[in-house]
């Protein structure tokens, strides 16, 4: 029986600019094999000729070309689930949308990635993007480095992704059964709170339900040049991260029980509780600040609460977690008793937090971000 071929699927609609960068980007990649399918697929608008006309022009030399032109508007929630749907007839699909941009090594990291995790039912999906960024809080994030290519996270990813037939297969299952999400405190509010035209928050809420993660890679495979679209009302270097220009890597992957780098929907890290001598289900992290309700007895967090302090622990190594890992001395993360009230005094080191999280930033950065941020609030109000 010979060998699936998983093909590339690249989600477009009204941006012309942005079609022909990512179509440009897939053609200077490496690929062993010259009957791999490139399928456009082009959500109808009544202003996206010239979309069209680049998907018919460009060349693709390592096999078919389909294009897909919706004869009607889907809107990108079940526009992308449509493209999703083409691993059912594939056994794989890769998902590229429009104002993205690949590694010369995408294609060869998704072979590989999909082969590992084949049999692993854990693994609800794959991304080519890697975060460096937390959405929730606007801090920068990077998982801990353990030796391995890859790390988890139970947030799906929508800048570059793939999926095999079955894991695929498994959230559709899931999905024909919710209707509109609700808010939950195992769910970030961040995620509900996203626009209906999501399909991103239902399969993040599908991870956390059926306790799945995707596997990222260390670095990435496709970065988002955040083009002005649906999700975004202008253009943004903020999601751009540092791209694999390799054209051959070997990768080494760890599973989930043999990763110290695994990560929940809150951007924390799942395996502290081991480093606490807590059980897992006596412990709330929170060292990002941003879960809500708490109703476990301990409460890690760099909060200022007035419980009882078990111990306490300095914010200068990074990832955070590794304070706590390598028993950092200081006093800017806790761990609460929460059955037990108690007067605590602290100092204010929020200025640390923010040199903790932004690094360096001159006086004359802050001047000129300070009166562009008054600008456009200025402009937003007025805009009403």
């Amino acid at each position: 029986m010979s060998k699936e071929i998983t093909p590339i699927v690249v989600i477009a609609y009204n941006r012309p600019k942005s079609l022909s960068r990512i179509l440009k980007s897939i053609s200077q990649a490496k690929y062993n094999t010259e009957d791999i399918p490139l399928i456009i697929s082009i959500d109808y608008s009544d202003k996206n000729k010239d979309v069209l006309q680049i998907a018919n022009d460009f060349n693709w030399s390592y096999g078919e070309k389909i294009i897909n032109y919706n004869p009607k508007n889907l809107g990108l929630r079940k526009h992308v689930l449509q493209c999703g749907d083409i691993a059912l007839k594939y056994g794989s699909v890769i998902l590229l949308e429009d104002d993205l941009y690949v590694s010369p090594n995408f294609y060869q990291f998704t072979e590989q990635s999909l082969a590992f995790c084949n049999d692993k039912a854990n693994i609800g999906g794959i991304s080519l993007y890697n975060h460096k960024y937390n959405v929730h809080k606007g801090v920068n994030f990077n998982p801990i480095e353990d030796g391995y290519d890859n790390w988890y996270f139970q947030f799906a990813s929508s800048w570059g992704q793939a999926w095999t037939k079955e894991q695929w297969i498994n959230f559709r299952e899931w999905y024909e059964t919710k209707g509109i999400l609700k808010a939950k405190d195992s769910i970030p509010d961040n995620v509900t709170s996203w626009s209906e035209k999501s399909w991103l928050k239902y399969f993040i809420v599908f991870l956390i339900e059926k306790n799945k993660y995707f596997l990222y890679p260390k670095i990435a495979l496709s970065t988002n040049f955040s083009d002005t679209g649906t999700h975004a009302e202008y253009d943004s270097t903020s999601y751009q991260v540092p791209l694999l220009v390799a054209k051959d890597k070997k990768y080494n992957f760890s599973t989930i029980k043999e990763s110290t780098g695994v990560y929940n929907s809150f951007y924390e890290n799942i395996n502290i509780s081991k480093y606490l001598n807590i059980a897992e289900t006596d412990l709330t992290v929170n060292l990002n600040d941003y879960k809500i309700n708490t109703k476990t007895k301990f409460l890690l967090t760099t909060r200022q609460l007035n419980f009882k302090i078990i111990s306490s622990f300095g914010r200068s190594l990074k990832p955070i977690e590794m304070n706590i890992i390598n028993k950092i001395e200081g006093n800017e993360i806790f761990l609460y008793n929460l059955d037990e009230t108690a007067i605590n005094k602290f100092t204010d080191n929020k200025v640390k937090e923010i040199y903790y999280n932004l690094k360096i930033i001159s006086f004359e950065n802050v001047k000129t971000l300070f009166f562009a941020q008054i600008k456009t609030k200025i402009f937003k109000y007025f805009s009403k």
